[in-house]
């Protein structure tokens, strides 16, 4: 267990609208939060900061992606279990 202390950063406020965050919105808020870059950086740094970002929110989308992919499986297969396997089709189609 982890029992140091830290900052966590300033809070901030994400909405959508009709419906949750996609994949990609969330991926940005993860990179956002992992990643920042100083505009007082060394121009080359700076660069290769920025790249690096691009190449992170590649990655974590993908992997967010996957994860609502396997929770919608998830949730089609114990819906399936309770008896509902019309409503467990409609579901994985969405």
């Amino acid at each position: 267990m982890f029992t140091g202390s830290g900052s966590i950063g300033s809070p901030f406020v994400v909405t959508s609208s009709n419906g949750g965050h996609s994949a990609d919105d969330i991926a940005e808020l993860c990179v956002n939060r992992l990643i920042q870059i100083s505009d007082s950086a060394h121009p080359a740094l700076r660069d290769q900061a920025h790249a690096f970002r691009g190449q992170m929110l590649k990655v974590i989308a993908h992997y967010v992606k996957m994860a609502m992919e396997e929770d919608r499986a998830t949730m089609c297969a114990k819906i399936r279990e309770a008896g509902f396997p019309d409503l467990a089709s409609n579901l994985r189609r969405l």
